[in-house]
């Protein structure tokens, strides 16, 4: 079933004009599409002149669609999924398919998140606002050999705005449905001699658009606080250095699901129907568990965490050589309560408590711009420490009628040695070359897995270790045919790191690691400009061969059925992606992205699910007979189409200028092999209009989203009970006022 969907959260406000005076005759009368700058290779270049997939999003694009948490980028960026399962609050990246699946904090994303270029290993670490952003870069592929970590998927790298050579400030102010409420502002500007600084602001609150199903209580009010203060020192023309604070405060209300299967009887008797209404949810506390996490008896589902850091990075000319230097530290306390039930009984209360610490160090050296030679060597440094856990509450659930406990601690040590080559042999004709060699050790120490009541039982402990020593890289060609277009051809290596499986535990075979996956992928694309550039076409086709993918399973023994981290033999991954920009009027942008990927296992022998709970013992619960299938040729579990687009119109009306925007999405099904967890395909559309006065530096917008009030699912799960589903919001409207100075 396709469905059609206005939202979420998108607002048209074209904000690059402000103020009008800023516009020159030459920008107006133009409708050539703008050359896009990009730092994707660690160095200045137009994103047409990067030979490889890659999607900017530019800080104005953020503001116009309301872009406000790194969840809204899959609506705009093509072959790109970001969800949080079960409702929670740790995104989940997923690009040309390839990502992790993990409740748990521990394992590294898929995906490398770069934010300034330092890395954000965790997902949970990613889940704030994006605020005062200059521009976000989405790399599709294998990554490793230019900075940073190694992976299988790509990368997002997020550039905040820098410090302004001269004073100015900003404020945005929205209001809109569920008395949902958002403030960001910036002042930027010299601080002294050779010395810059620009602090930024934002803060939300309300938009409380769920509510329970017995009691109508309201949920999904956020309370978010975030600041980010960056300053920047040129002691010299050959020497800039730029230190980064910042600072990020969640108290929001968590996520609630809803019921999606036929009538759930609960382990108390209840029996609660499929939720029919977009806006409904359930949720419980047991006196016992509030207790536990320090929470009042009737809590709902919650956030509490918090994340602080400092950067300071040093680019130095070298005359020879550019040398930049980067150092990190990065803190996330992660408090979570969310009831993955979705009702009043309590079987599946969860809350997890995570202490993460980051630090890292990079050091690179760049070749000048312009040879014929363009090289890049640096090292990267990285410790890791993931502490904390979860509990869980099973105390109404069938068959379990407890409390558990699942506590541990990981240190992780990464060292990676890369460098890059791009050889212009003629004028035309470009060969790439990357190599990369990553060292790295993983443990996991004083695991332990406990029944907290009725019955205190310790059910399993461990501490294990793993290592993973590999050489990834990079081969390319790229040929220029005109000034106006680039074709490609890839291939490349990637792998990402193996880890532990820290779930609730009883069975010794569930702690052995999972291995670090490994992906080859294949490559070719064009990038190209037509009619005097008011038509920008890019397209890329891929194969990738998948070895060792990471997946989320399960394990069966013959005492029980838990879930596992395993690794698939082999798959393969195939797709393509269409980009145009097309500017045919001054003041008419028209985008458009289409994606196709689809995928099978090749070597897959797993247990089938449906055969294996066949053969439960009634009376025992334990299982007799453990069965297999092989499961090659089975489709992978991802959408195979999306599409995203936008039209932008401004004109001008009396001594008013007027911006209209309209964006739209489309994710096709989600595959799954149970019926219960295949998503359906939906649209999201969003629209909006902003005014201002030609020679004001104030504008005023309003957007809607979701205007049908249809209905879309995030992702679906079940766990323990109740099959469930994450819904994305309502229809929501809203209002905006802009200042600039």
């Amino acid at each position: 079933m396709k469905r059609l969907l206005l939202g979420p959260s998108v607002a048209a406000l074209t904000l690059a004009a402000l103020p009008a005076a800023a516009q020159t005759q030459s920008e107006a009368a133009t409708a050539s599409v703008d050359d896009v700058i990009v730092t994707a290779q660690r160095r200045a270049e137009s994103s047409q002149k990067v030979g490889l997939a890659l999607t900017v999003i530019s800080g104005e694009t953020l503001d116009d669609r309301n872009i406000q948490t790194v969840n809204d980028l899959e609506n705009t960026v093509p072959s790109l999924e970001v969800d949080s399962q079960l409702g929670g609050g740790q995104p989940q990246f997923r690009i040309r398919g390839v990502g992790l699946t993990d409740y748990a904090a521990n394992n590294t994303s898929t995906v490398g998140i770069y934010v300034d270029e330092v890395a954000y290993p965790y997902g949970v670490m990613t889940q704030g606002l994006l605020y005062d952003i200059a521009r976000i870069e989405v790399l599709r592929g294998p990554q490793g050999t230019l900075y940073g970590r190694n992976t299988t998927g790509g990368a997002v790298s997020v550039i905040t705005k820098a410090p302004t050579d001269h004073v100015a400030a900003g404020l945005n102010l929205s209001y809109g449905s569920y008395d949902a409420a958002k403030l960001e502002g910036y002042l930027s500007g010299p601080v002294a001699e050779n010395l810059t600084a620009r602090l930024s602001v934002a803060a939300e609150s309300g938009g409380a658009w769920q509510y329970h199903r017995d009691t109508g209580e309201s949920l999904g009010d956020k309370d978010t606080k975030a600041a980010r203060l960056r300053v920047n020192w040129t002691p010299t023309a050959q020497t800039d250095i730029d230190l980064n604070l910042h600072y990020s405060r969640d108290q929001s209300d968590g996520r609630g699901l809803r019921l999606i299967t036929s009538p759930f009887t609960s382990g108390g008797g209840r029996v609660y129907p499929i939720d029919v209404s977009h806006r409904i949810t359930g949720w419980g506390i047991s006196p016992y568990f509030a207790q536990l996490i320090g929470a009042s008896p009737n809590a709902k589902p919650f956030r509490d965490n918090e994340g602080k850091g400092v950067s300071l990075r040093l680019n130095q000319d070298l005359t020879w050589a550019t040398l930049t230097a980067i150092a990190s530290y990065e803190t996330f306390d992660r408090n979570e309560f969310n009831d993955w039930d979705a009702t009043a009984s309590n079987e599946a209360g969860t809350f997890f408590f995570n202490d993460i610490k980051t630090s890292s160090q990079e050091v690179r050296l760049a070749s000048p711009i312009g040879g014929r030679a363009q090289w890049l060597a640096g090292v990267y440094h990285a410790n890791e420490s993931v502490d904390g856990g979860f509990y869980s509450d099973f105390s109404q659930a069938r068959n379990l009628g407890f409390y558990m406990s699942t506590t541990y601690g990981q240190k992780v040590e990464t060292t990676g040695v890369f460098g890059n080559l791009d050889f212009r042999l003629t004028d035309r004709l470009t060969l790439v070359g990357g190599l990369r060699y990553e060292d790295e050790t993983r443990e996991l120490n004083n695991f332990k897995t406990e029944i907290l009541a009725p019955n205190p039982t310790i059910r399993a402990t461990a501490s294990k270790s793993q290592s993973m020593r590999e050489w990834t890289g990079k081969l390319g060609v790229e040929y220029t045919v005109s000034d106006d277009i680039l074709t490609y051809a890839n291939v490349s290596r990637g792998v990402k790191s193996g880890g532990f499986t820290t779930y609730n535990s009883g069975l010794p075979d569930q702690l052995e690691p999972f291995k670090f996956e490994e992906l080859i992928a294949y490559e070719t694309g064009v990038k190209s400009s037509f009619l005097d550039r008011r038509l920008q076409f890019n397209a890329a086709a891929f194969y990738y061969d998948y070895r060792d993918q990471q997946l989320q399973g399960v394990l069966y023994t013959q005492t029980g059925r838990v879930g596992r981290m395993i690794n698939v033999p082999k798959s393969h991954i195939q797709g393509a992606e269409i980009e145009a920009v097309w500017r045919p009027l001054p003041n008419l942008t028209i985008t458009q992205a289409l994606a196709y990927k689809y995928g099978e296992y090749d070597e897959f022998f797993f247990v089938n699910a449906t055969a294996t709970e066949a053969a439960k013992d009634p009376v025992t619960g334990q299982y007799n007979t453990i069965v297999y299938s092989d499961r090659a040729g089975e489709r992978l579990p991802f959408p195979k189409w999306d599409y995203k687009g936008s039209v932008a119109y401004n004109w001008q009306m009396g001594d008013w200028a007027v911006d209209a925007q309209t964006n739209y999405a489309f994710r096709d099904e989600k595959f799954s092999t149970s019926s219960n967890s295949i998503i359906d395909s939906y649209w999201l559309v969003n629209a909006g209009v902003t005014m201002r006065p030609m020679n004001g530096n104030t504008a005023f917008g309003v957007f809607v989203n979701n205007l049908t009030d249809s209905y879309s699912e995030e992702s679906r799960n079940r766990f323990i009970s109740a099959a469930t589903g994450s819904p994305n919001p309502p229809r929501t409207w809203g209002v905006r006022l802009i200042y600039r100075y």
